[in-house]
């Protein structure tokens, strides 16, 4: 059950973070409701509430390699440094997951954030079993492996530094100009194929960026991220994720152009995904911060949704169906065309460099 205190007022903004609220996860069997009573004191702040600190919880893993056999996901292996995510993006699709903690998946999820103390060593200990198998990993593909909290912790950057270690091939995906941090790992990795990188672009506009990841760096910062990845030979992927209907869908062409003209050499995009209770949160924030349009928005997805908020069926969960989810993808593949993106075959990620550390190499004779 969420915490008491962080419990803020159901569509009153709070300093700092995406969601609005904190309600209860769907697998608690009790709940706390919170309501204005009318006793304000004079003078209190009656848009914003205060701000909400984030707490570090330390998770005792016994694994660090997550599986799936998802068809519209292109991996079967990923590592999420991190479970929670300070961004406090208010559509991500990652917010239901903490209530496998019974933490909140509104406010919870942005400042209660779970940490692997001990990943590089569950890491190394995984790759070094006889039986394990090389097959590319994600890197980041639930919540962001760069967020705030990295900066100090470092445990991607000791991840990365495994990884090397053993030459075993990876992707990662942030939205963060921090990952120019780790170019001294990614550069000489991607020279050998072993790594690649994709960036998440969702508005250029700093106003709603403000209002839609408030504690994630600005389009022009993760822009420039892909100028200096690509510049340190790392082949990008730019992500204009999600496309949201009458929020950011006209700037679609300008992210493209943008993450073109810094030199991503590929692209891609996902139609906003509203699972569980993201839905209900997504909706708050809308008739918080766009009244005027938000039965239109929700109108449109559900027009992109076969009638529903969601689907979940695997090969339409990332794109809709309908003539708006029809139109962002005629839209996204004119401009990727036009910008030149995607047209080359990009080769796999090497497994055949694979190697334990200080292996030698069989003498020949």
């Amino acid at each position: 059950m969420p915490d008491e205190k962080h419990m803020a007022e159901p569509g009153r903004p709070v300093k700092g973070r995406g969601a609005l609220s904190n309600p209860t996860n769907r697998y608690a069997d009790k709940s706390l409701e919170v309501f204005d009573d009318g006793w304000h004191y004079p003078g209190e702040d009656e848009t914003q509430t205060s701000p909400v600190k984030t707490i570090v919880l330390k998770e005792s893993s016994r694994g660090i390699i997550s599986t799936n056999q998802s068809p519209d996901i292109p991996f079967s292996q990923s590592i999420n440094p991190y479970r929670g995510c300070e961004h406090g993006c208010i559509y991500c699709y990652a917010r239901p997951t903490h209530a496998y903690w019974d933490l909140s998946p509104g406010i919870d999820f942005e400042s209660k954030i779970i940490i692997k103390p001990n990943a590089d060593q569950l890491l190394r200990e995984t790759l070094l079993r006889p039986g394990y198998v090389c097959k590319p990993i994600s890197i980041g593909a639930n919540t962001d492996p760069y967020q705030p909290l990295e900066a100090r912790l470092k445990t991607t950057r000791s991840i990365l530094e495994v990884l090397q270690e053993f030459q075993h091939p990876f992707t990662i995906i942030t939205k963060s100009g921090l990952i120019t941090r780790d170019l001294d790992i990614l550069g000489p990795m991607a020279e050998q194929n072993l790594c690649s990188a994709a960036v998440s672009v969702t508005t250029l506009d700093n106003n709603l960026k403000r209002k839609l990841e408030p504690r994630a760096p600005s389009g022009r910062v993760r822009i420039e991220a892909i100028r200096a990845l690509t510049k340190a030979r790392v082949p990008v992927t730019l992500m204009a994720a999600p496309v949201i209907p009458c929020i950011n869908d006209h700037e679609l062409s300008d992210i493209l152009t943008a993450g073109k003209k810094a030199g991503a050499i590929s692209a891609g995009y996902v139609l906003l995904r509203l699972p569980l209770e993201v839905n209900q949160m997504f909706v708050e924030w809308l008739e918080a911060h766009f009244p005027d349009r938000a039965k239109k928005v929700m109108n449109i997805i559900r027009q992109s949704r076969g009638g529903r908020v969601y689907q979940s069926e695997f090969g339409e969960r990332m794109r809709g169906t309908g003539v708006f989810a029809k139109l962002i993808n005629n839209r996204f593949h004119l401009a990727c065309r036009k910008l030149g993106l995607n047209s080359d075959e990009r080769s796999a990620l090497s497994v055949e460099q694979f190697t334990y550390p200080g292996k030698q190499m069989d003498i020949m004779f």
